[in-house]
């Protein structure tokens, strides 16, 4: 085993802090406080590698691991989580759906440009009367011809709105049967494909949250990924590896919140000393640290197995579930060490506290992670 980081690792790190600094920092309650989604940001990562991580060099992208993928997201949301978010997403699933499971035509098609970010990539599954329950999607596709006619509605989708390509999952068979659906990539400006209703949400605001709404949408049978029916079972295989980004965005957000909480600790006086020397204080660090060691270590567990093709099931959902829970604790703590500070927005712990929540809600939630877990070690 090797626990240090490689060349390339330290290297990224730096490349991302630099960028995030100059590029983020200054920025992040402007767009949060707006909901604003920083396209041309995204635009910059894209020229940098970062919206291409895990892209072959072949197809305009990195060409790098999930070691690397995870020290890039953890990097930009020690500084931003909203940002880190919407670059696991067009990453982790978008870009790395089609790449996985679209055929040579139309990996060359799409891959390159989402690679780069000239396209900011979507993905669907969501809808308003299913979460955990997929499917029970009500969002359908009928044959016709060389075509399909797709109708309905995907909810909470990121980039819904300034997405160029979205991969959307959709039921082509009988509701509840894991082989009623599949996969399509959907282009911004085919007839009968809009967006809807943006979310205020609580947290992650500058990362954008909308509605994809389907009206007798049209959609090519070369635009689709894989064979009919297959939609569930691809869909499951890329959660396998975005539960690694929803975990390394945890693991940021974590971190960002006990480097604040650290520092103020020490800056803080109190009864004629910094408030890090009493006990109530350096006890929460100690189980910080702790717990955020613990979740990087899990999750690099995780990316190891998948950088080998060994199958990470459990051990993504190990990671996402404990990473996304640590985040929590730890931001709350944060909150705390800051006291009536750490309730305001003059402090970075606000909102690193608010946009934690949703580590613990998207790409499954805590429960359903204990359910996959659960189910694989019973089957053992």
């Amino acid at each position: 085993m090797n626990f240090d980081y490689s060349e390339t690792q330290n290297m990224i790190a730096q490349s991302i802090r630099d960028f995030a600094e100059q590029h983020i920092r200054p920025n992040i309650m402007e767009w949060d406080e707006s909901q604003h989604f920083p396209v041309d940001l995204f635009k910059k990562l894209g020229e940098m590698g970062f919206m291409g991580v895990l892209v072959p060099e072949e197809l305009g992208g990195s060409g790098l691991g999930y070691h690397e993928y995870i020290t890039i997201v953890e990097e930009i949301s020690k500084v931003d989580p909203s940002i880190g978010l919407s670059v696991a997403a067009h990453n982790s699933l978008c870009t790395n759906h089609i790449l996985t499971f679209g055929n040579e035509e139309q990996k060359k098609k799409w891959i390159p440009k989402l690679a780069t970010a000239e396209h900011i990539g979507a993905w669907g599954l969501t809808e308003h009367n299913t979460g955990s329950d997929a499917g029970g999607m009500n969002t359908t596709a009928v044959k016709d011809g060389d075509h399909w006619i797709v109708n309905g509605a995907k909810n909470f989708i990121t980039h819904a709105k300034s997405g160029d390509i979205a991969v959307v999952i959709v039921r082509t068979g009988e509701k509840g049967d894991s082989k009623g659906m599949t996969a399509f990539v959907f282009e911004k400006g085919m007839p009968g494909f809009t967006s809807g209703k943006k979310e205020n949400k609580l947290g992650m605001r500058a990362s954008e949250t909308a509605e994809l709404i389907f009206d007798n949408c049209r959609i090519p049978d070369a635009n689709r990924l894989g064979e009919v029916g297959d939609g569930f079972v691809q869909a499951m295989k890329v959660l396998d590896g975005g539960r690694i980004s929803i975990g390394a965005l945890s693991l940021g957000i974590a971190k960002g919140a006990y480097e604040a909480a650290l520092k103020y600790s020490k800056d803080r006086h109190q009864f004629g000393q910094p408030i890090s020397s009493f006990q109530g204080i350096a006890f929460k660090l100690a189980d910080m640290a702790t717990e955020i060691e613990a979740s990087e270590l899990l999750l690099h567990k995780a990316a190891f197995l998948k950088n080998n093709h060994r199958k990470m099931t459990v051990a993504g959902a190990m990671g996402k579930m404990y990473s996304s829970e640590v985040c929590v604790r730890v931001s709350n703590e944060a909150v705390q060490i800051h006291g009536g500070y750490g309730y305001t927005k003059d402090y970075p712990v606000e909102k690193f506290y608010r946009d934690s929540k949703l580590c613990t809600i998207g790409e499954g939630t805590t429960e359903i992670q204990k359910l996959v877990i659960s189910r694989n070690l019973l089957k053992e």
